[in-house]
């Protein structure tokens, strides 16, 4: 076991999966027999926390590394900082241009805006979408060239988008504005030339954040209609408590009416009785 993992902490299936890997690895490079991996294995998959999981591979390499063997690390990656500040990285760019000829080319996802891009569509289409990606710089150029072609630039609200390209029997749109930029957001910069084509930018809020959204509206209904529900309910012991008592009450005329017909009943009959013995 790597020594930056807490021998008693609780191991996810990823964990288990990843030691399954390299057991699969060392079986096919011959470090293992088949008894030993089958053994492993059943090992791995019924673990229960790191300490349990690093024997298996201790004495073997990482999965696609050469000796000396290195340990399986159960520590997680870091996770993308939060906020502007994490989304600038500086560095290169992981993709510096797209070209679409009769086709088409997306960029989107997780991927690192250059300082510059270029991007050529002829008879053809592409997507350059901004709301998932990091930034090499706190000013990007996107530059777009499009020929009776398209280029749809996709960012996000509270990003600042300055538009210079220049249009011949086509256009450069402009996006509406949503305020000011957020502090610390990045600049982009789209420029280039358009001929019988157009490069549009819209914003769009990201995937994850509509996903919340999304996610928020649908417990607002729920909650809405549990509200309903529980008003309906207490509606519905408010009139049932109020008919019990009504019907109560008229249980307690009619008894109050009936004992007093048997009363009168009873003393009609001892009157009766007194007269037939007067009589005898």
């Amino acid at each position: 076991m790597s020594d930056d993992a807490a021998p008693d902490l609780r191991a996810s299936d990823a964990d288990r999966e990843r030691v399954a890997e390299v057991l699969r690895d060392a079986l096919a490079e011959g470090r293992l027999d088949m008894g030993e991996f089958e053994e492993r294995l059943e090992a791995a998959y019924t673990a229960r926390t790191y300490g349990e999981l690093a024997p298996l591979t201790r004495d073997l390499p990482a999965a696609g590394a050469a000796a000396p063997p290195v340990p399986v690390s159960f520590v997680k990656e870091p996770v993308r900082g939060t906020g502007w500040a994490g989304r600038i990285t500086g560095g290169e760019g992981s993709s510096t241009g797209a070209v679409a000829i009769l086709s088409g080319f997306e960029r989107k996802g997780r991927w690192t805006v250059p300082k510059r891009f270029s991007c050529f569509a002829f008879l053809g289409g592409g997507e350059v979408d901004l709301r998932d990606a990091d930034f090499a710089d706190r000013e990007v150029e996107i530059n777009c060239v499009a020929v009776m072609g398209g280029v749809q630039v996709i960012v996000e609200p509270g990003v600042e988008v300055v538009v210079r390209g220049i249009g011949v029997m086509g256009g450069f749109e402009h996006p509406r504005d949503d305020g000011p930029p957020e502090p610390g957001a990045p600049r982009v910069v789209i420029g280039g030339f358009a001929f019988w084509g157009g490069v549009g930018v819209e914003r769009k809020l990201p995937r994850a954040e509509r996903r919340r959204l999304k996610e928020q509206r649908r417990q607002e209904q729920l909650d809405r209609r549990a509200e309903r529900h529980e008003l309906h309910r207490a509606r519905h012991e408010e009139l049932y408590e109020r008919h019990r008592e009504r019907h109560e009450e008229r249980l307690g005329r009619q008894l109050e009416r009936h004992e007093e017909l048997f009363e009168r009943h009873r003393e009609r009959s001892a009157e009766r009785k007194r007269r037939r013995d007067r009589e005898y």
